[in-house]
């Protein structure tokens, strides 16, 4: 995040990073003939195996493990009748005039309040301009999670509802000619009389990788989900990642010192592995993102670039998210991002060490930070991450003294203890 995040505001953000992982698993009986599900064995982010695990926990009539279920079902059918969502719907449109270019404010941008015109806006970083709403924002973010949600409630369900619905979502929003989004963000994140839109945009397509791919990847097999559905995606992907790679924005994003860069690898690293490119990803993982926890990451764990903002707190676990998505990416491409220490023997593990003095309330956090926080919860799925995905048994105590997240959550299918 930087003048912005790229969801609407940081909660829905740490949401989108770890809701990536979320499963549901039923044994009721469906109200319609089940599809097979797709047997989920090449994921991106979600991890086939602790989803086979969690299955067959909540098959075996696990407390938690249903509780979750329940949950999830619940959520799932609230996304059968959230949408579908376009970007063509706009009122503001964009320079191009093409209402299929996603177009977005800069969500810590406001009017100025010394002009008549209130232009050009000036930055507030940490507070959120509820005008954002007007733009292309929402409608992807809905699409995300709502695809996420309902790809995941048929893998476990055999619901052929949920695929039916997911499908739609996907092709509203990525294929139908009279409703697709353009592969670009040429104008994300614009900040009205200064610029049509901004590098830091490109951020804003983060649930692309972390929700949609993995999506789409559990629903192949679903008769709800063609060939030429999946066929028609990869393509969508395949121009949007040459976009990132090539576009002037996408250049300049690459290269930032914060987040951005650290969510770009995070994203490029994700289209190439759903495009089968598995080398490409590895390259990624290998070679930028190595430097990035590099200049990222001090000796001591501390994140420099997020310290300066105003919820600096949030930009630290915000950017320490990146880093474990990238981890579990290189592990599943043999990898090994999580044991990596750089020249002053900085790495993933420093950065969550650095956080882990905040699981006692009473000590303060000691930098800026504008919004009320809550670390002994933010940390719970970082440390139960590193136990579970990682193996590293050093965070089993830490973990025991974070606070576990209320019965129901997600979390208890995601890393299945």
């Amino acid at each position: 995040m930087l003048n912005h995040i790229g969801t609407q505001n940081m909660n829905k953000v740490s949401v989108c990073i770890f809701s990536v992982f979320v499963l549901l698993v039923c044994g009721c009986a469906t109200r319609t003939k089940p599809d097979a599900p797709a047997s989920g064995a090449s994921l991106v982010l979600l991890d086939a195996q602790l989803l086979a695990k969690a299955k067959e926990r909540a098959a075996d009539g696990d407390p938690a493990a249903a509780a979750a279920v329940a949950e999830l079902r619940r959520d799932a059918d609230a996304a059968m009748t959230a949408g579908p969502f376009t970007v063509v719907n706009k009122t503001k449109l964009p320079p191009s005039g093409d209402r299929h270019d996603y177009r977005s404010l800069a969500i810590y941008w406001w009017p100025n309040p010394d002009t008549p015109d209130g232009l050009p806006y000036v930055n507030r970083d940490g507070e959120r301009n509820p005008e954002a709403d007007q733009y292309d924002g929402p409608q992807l973010h809905g699409m995300a999670s709502g695809a996420h949600t309902l790809a995941l409630a048929h893998y476990f369900t055999g619901d052929a509802r949920y695929a039916e619905r997911a499908a739609l979502l996907l092709r509203t929003f990525f294929l139908d000619e009279a409703t697709r989004m353009n592969p670009n963000l040429n104008f994300a994140q614009g900040v009205p009389g200064r610029s049509n839109g901004t590098p830091t945009g490109i951020i804003e397509s983060v649930g692309l990788a972390t929700r949609v791919v993995d999506a789409a990847l559990l629903l192949q097999g679903a008769k709800a989900w063609s060939d030429a559905d999946d066929r028609g995606l990869r393509q969508w992907f395949r121009d949007y990642l040459t976009w990132m790679e090539t576009s002037k924005p996408g250049r300049l994003e690459k290269v930032t010192r914060n987040n951005h860069a650290m969510y770009y690898d995070v994203q490029t690293a994700a289209f190439a592995l759903y495009l089968g490119d598995e080398a490409h990803a590895r390259a990624i993982l290998e070679n930028s993102a190595r430097r990035k926890v590099d200049r990222q990451v001090r000796a001591d764990g501390s994140q420099p670039e997020e310290l300066r903002r105003t919820k600096s707190f949030d930009y630290s676990v915000y950017n320490l998210q990146a880093m474990f998505a990238l981890a579990v990416m290189g592990k599943r491409l043999g990898v090994d991002l999580w044991g990596y220490q750089g020249p002053e023997g900085q790495g993933i593990p420093k950065a969550l060490d650095c956080l882990l003095p905040y699981l006692d309330r009473a000590k303060p956090w000691p930098s800026k930070q504008i919004k009320r926080i809550d670390p002994p919860a933010a940390l719970h799925p970082f440390l139960r991450q590193a136990v579970v995905v990682f193996g590293d048994t050093r965070y089993q105590s830490p973990l025991e003294r974070s606070v576990k997240p209320p019965k129901g959550d997600r979390m208890e299918l995601l890393y299945p203890l």
